[in-house]
């Protein structure tokens, strides 16, 4: 019953809720030869995260396995066609390399927390340095996008994402930027 005494049917209504409960003993290897399973870990962490009397009002618990690069992937490019459709009205197009998209994915995943993280990383990377292109750059009149990884260091580590901006046809061309992570 709701504040103003109107009742709601909810026999034929299923609730899905997630949680990361259990994820970091989950992602934990097992002491020993090869990668265990640590048996229970999930269990264990929502018996101490939540309590009898709201478990008890539960159906089932599904644990999740984390997720493979494919799908990792996938979100990415889930993420990069949010903006791409965000910028469909300003006329910008965006391609990222599969380099770029790796380099996203890998940094923007935890196994403990999933691919939420991702979004920072997108919007670190790749929006930032899009938003000043877009407001007094070369995206002003449109455009398309090139997201590619940056240059490797003097250790060999790819630390930053180039995002080079070119204007419609006939306009002028400005250096692209580059990003590196902090």
């Amino acid at each position: 019953t709701d504040n103003n005494g109107k009742t709601i049917d909810f026999r034929n209504v299923i609730i899905i809720m997630t949680t990361n409960a259990g994820a970091a003993q989950l992602s934990r290897q097992a002491i020993g030869f090869g990668r265990g399973i640590n048996i229970g870990a999930d269990t264990e962490a929502i018996e101490k995260t939540f309590t009898p009397e709201f478990r008890n009002r539960l159906d089932a618990t599904i644990p999740f396995a984390s997720l493979q690069p494919e799908i990792i992937r996938m979100v990415v490019d889930k993420f990069i066609l949010q903006l791409e459709a965000q910028l469909a009205d300003r006329g910008v197009t965006i391609t990222l390399s599969d380099e770029a998209r790796d380099w996203l994915g890998e940094r923007g995943y935890d196994p403990a927390y999933g691919a939420r993280p991702l979004s920072r990383v997108v919007q670190e990377f790749v929006k930032k340095p899009l938003a000043e292109e877009l407001l007094f750059g070369r995206l002003v009149d449109g455009g398309s996008v090139l997201v590619e990884t940056a240059e490797p260091n003097d250790n060999g580590v790819i630390e930053g994402l180039t995002v080079t901006a070119m204007p419609p046809e006939g306009k002028p061309k400005k250096k692209s930027r580059e990003t590196e992570e902090a």
